[in-house]
């Protein structure tokens, strides 16, 4: 932990305080908290912001709720084919992100099949703009990560005993009343486990976005925290300010974090 966290963070706080780009990499220029002062004030780094949290505010609730949905119609599938469906559900998480997205992105291409379909019925072409790019990002993002929750979720489910559902059912439960009040409180700690890790997961975006807007994210305004600190440190060379970048984007996925991470700790303390 040491190793691979606390030296590359305290590293990277160190280095957000230089100067650096690839001409002086070997002597950077102390200038103190001027990077961050830099970030704080750049109205790019707050529209990736704002963008990164919406799309995490749109994306982790689709896919926890469409993996829930998709792991109780599972749990109702004879095991002989379950784990064909559960096979052809999993497919989109083993794909190279890369390759997964490049397959997505020819689908809305203009000889794509979605394309031709909207032309078949709108009798137009289908609109490659902020709107579209931004929507056709989050319904990737949906479409690619929500395995993990249908996974997670049936997991769960296998461990819910099953005499709290036929002693729900003789009381004259439905099926409503089962799922609100026995399945959700069983996944409780399961539902934080996946909310923590998507969160994670969404503010760290940056393959779909890379290859789905070919890198023109000026253009689209499609810029996420993690693709606007790309082209900071890379295409415009500011290192100092990468750095520094990141920094702050971890002390935000913290603030994030730290109300599920104290509830997740209270639950653990509770069991035992």
């Amino acid at each position: 932990m040491t190793a691979l966290m606390v030296i590359p963070l305290i590293m990277a706080i160190w280095l957000g305080m230089n100067f650096i780009t690839f001409r002086n990499i070997n002597e950077p220029e102390f200038i103190g908290f001027q990077n961050y002062i830099d970030v704080l004030t750049d109205g790019r780094f707050w529209s990736a912001a704002r963008f990164t949290t919406i799309y995490t505010a749109i994306v982790v609730p689709a896919r926890m709720v469409l993996g829930l949905a998709v792991a109780l119609m599972l749990d109702q599938v004879s095991k002989a084919v379950r784990g064909v469906y559960l096979s052809f559900f999993l497919l989109p998480f083993i794909i190279v992100p890369v390759v997964g997205t490049l397959m997505f992105k020819q689908l809305f291409d203009a000889s794509g099949l979605i394309t031709w379909a909207y032309r078949m019925i709108f009798e137009s072409r289908l609109p490659y703009n902020e709107l579209t790019v931004k929507t056709l990002i989050m319904i990737h993002g949906v479409w690619y990560v929500t395995p993990f929750a249908l996974v997670t979720y049936f997991a769960g489910l296998q461990t819910l005993p099953s005499d709290l559902l036929e002693a729900a059912s003789i009381d004259g439960a439905n099926w409503w009343q089962k799922i609100w009040g026995i399945v959700l409180p069983h996944l409780r700690s399961l539902t934080i486990l996946i909310l923590l890790i998507s969160i994670m997961d969404s503010y760290r975006i940056f393959d779909s976005i890379f290859v789905l807007t070919n890198n023109l994210n000026p253009v689209f305004k499609a810029d996420t925290l993690m693709t606007y600190n790309f082209s900071t440190a890379i295409q415009f060379q500011r290192l100092g300010k990468g750095n520094a970048m990141a920094v702050l984007t971890v002390i935000g996925i913290m603030i994030v974090l730290i109300p599920n991470l104290i509830q997740s700790y209270r639950e653990q303390i509770e069991e035992r």
